[in-house]
């Protein structure tokens, strides 16, 4: 078993997540046909297949399957060692892989990324927009080193660092910004707009509302918030959004936007990352950072709500 490089693990591992060669290349920043070559090499060594190569996409074996499992625990178990070195100097350095929620990431990534650029210059930013559920998942499997989320996420292995509260707001076609501004029930008579499923946004409008995640409704679902305030504008429904996206999401559409009454809907953004992690203290520092730049969109957001 000797020969075995962490680089063709990590390759295969690359490709045991995105189950196409040249996805998992993209991933790595090498060209499809070096990744295909030390996956290969790798079998090599082994002295079995690890894949079945389709057309268009690829299967794990049997011995594939088992073999990204201990694959994942060993990068991890690497990558720990590193952040355990890395946790030894004052400042953080090196690269840091945080993802955030597309709910957030539009309106927030780029100030943070401006802030810790500045005050962190050997930090290597590598962000990742996705889900919660999936950046919860890539940090479990040490994909992410941190991510902000809206809390609670409510996993064992994770801490949880409050960053801030923000409030919801109501988006409606502009004719309707003199009238009363609706209830939560009045609201489930409405058609309701929402993020499709697996957006935790879409939760929390809809428990807001009251209203079951399987209800049959008659209602549009999309993939941003921008589609849903463009939609807005058309006249097809009203919808919910983040106090932090008002100013960007309602300046090229035709739309008003109407605090609901108390107790208005909110949520809590924080960041979360490993409980076995040595960089504790250091993301500590990096979350007190997002929670000051976090002021500036949510103030701008809330002149233009008001």
């Amino acid at each position: 078993m000797n020969g075995i490089t962490m680089k063709q693990l990590r390759y295969f591992e690359a490709l045991a997540l995105h189950g196409h060669f040249g996805r998992a290349a993209e991933a790595c920043s090498i060209s499809q046909p070096a990744l295909s070559l030390q996956v290969k090499e790798l079998e090599d060594i082994l002295g079995a297949p690890l894949v079945e190569r389709g057309t268009r996409q690829i299967r794990l074996t049997s011995l594939g399957e088992q073999f990204a499992l201990r694959v994942r625990g060993i990068l991890r178990a690497v990558d720990e060692l590193d952040d355990l070195a890395r946790s030894s100097h004052s400042a953080l350095a090196g690269r840091l892989r945080i993802g955030v929620i597309p709910t957030v990431a539009p309106y927030l990534l780029p100030a943070v990324i401006k802030r810790l650029t500045e005050h962190l210059p050997a930090l290597d930013l590598r962000p990742r927009e996705a889900v919660t559920q999936r950046l919860v998942e890539d940090l479990a499997e040490g994909r992410l080193d941190t991510a902000i989320v809206a809390l609670p996420i409510s996993e064992p292995s994770l801490n949880e660092y409050a960053l801030f509260e923000e409030e919801f707001v109501l988006v409606r076609p502009v004719e309707d910004a003199e009238k009363p501004v609706p209830n939560p029930e009045m609201l489930r008579e409405m058609r309701l707009l929402l993020l499709e499923e697996g957006h935790c946004f879409r939760e929390q409008a809809l428990s807001f509302c009251k209203m079951s995640s399987s209800l049959p409704r008659d209602l549009m679902e999309g993939s941003s918030l921008t589609t849903l305030v463009q939609m807005v504008g058309a006249g097809i429904g009203v919808t919910l959004i983040p106090q932090m996206a008002v100013s960007i999401e309602t300046r090229s559409a035709s739309v008003s936007v109407a605090q609901l009454a108390h107790p208005r809907p909110s949520r809590t953004i924080g960041m979360v990352w490993r409980k076995t992690t040595p960089l504790a203290g250091q993301f500590e520092h990096i979350a007190e950072m997002v929670r000051g730049v976090a002021v500036t969109p949510r103030c701008a957001a809330r002149a233009c709500g008001s």
